[in-house]
């Protein structure tokens, strides 16, 4: 993974990205149109330490995005004031892991996300729904920022 250049000084180590990304619920996700133009979809999110997964509905723009050209830019942000300001950008390369769409049936792989993912968003319970699948991002670059630091 590539290090962060800029901005060190403000940067979050990883138990702070780690308690970050833990906490916060939603995420936007950029992809690329089929035009080349952008586009930016609201998303939830699970961080497992060192990917972030992605349940997506398989019959959305989002997802045809992602089957044509896999590089997303996802940015999950907090904070009101300036010096409450904080946030993380994850860039790389998204790859769908399990069924399209999600059965019933866990993959060996999903289990982790899948239980992070209960944990947070519905009581320690993952209900498949048949029209979502998972999505694993590994960045290849991290940017974070935390102007609480300043």
């Amino acid at each position: 993974m590539k290090e962060q250049k800029r901005a060190r000084r403000i940067a979050m180590d990883q138990a702070e990205l780690d308690a970050f990304l833990g906490e916060e619920w939603m995420c936007r996700l950029g992809s690329v149109l089929a035009d080349g133009a952008p586009h930016v979809s609201p998303l939830w999110f699970a961080w497992d330490g060192s990917a972030l997964w992605l349940h997506s509905v398989v019959k959305s723009q989002r997802w045809a995005n992602l089957m044509r050209d896999p590089r997303v830019s996802v940015a999950i942000d907090a904070g009101h004031g300036y010096f409450e300001l904080r946030g993380v950008e994850l860039l790389g390369r998204v790859e769908v892991v399990g069924d399209v769409p999600r059965t019933e049936v866990a993959c060996p792989e999903t289990t982790v996300a899948e239980q992070i993912w209960a944990d947070k968003y519905s009581a320690g319970t993952f209900v498949s729904d048949g029209k979502h699948a998972w999505l694993r991002l590994v960045p290849d670059k991290i940017v974070s920022w935390d102007f609480r630091k300043l």
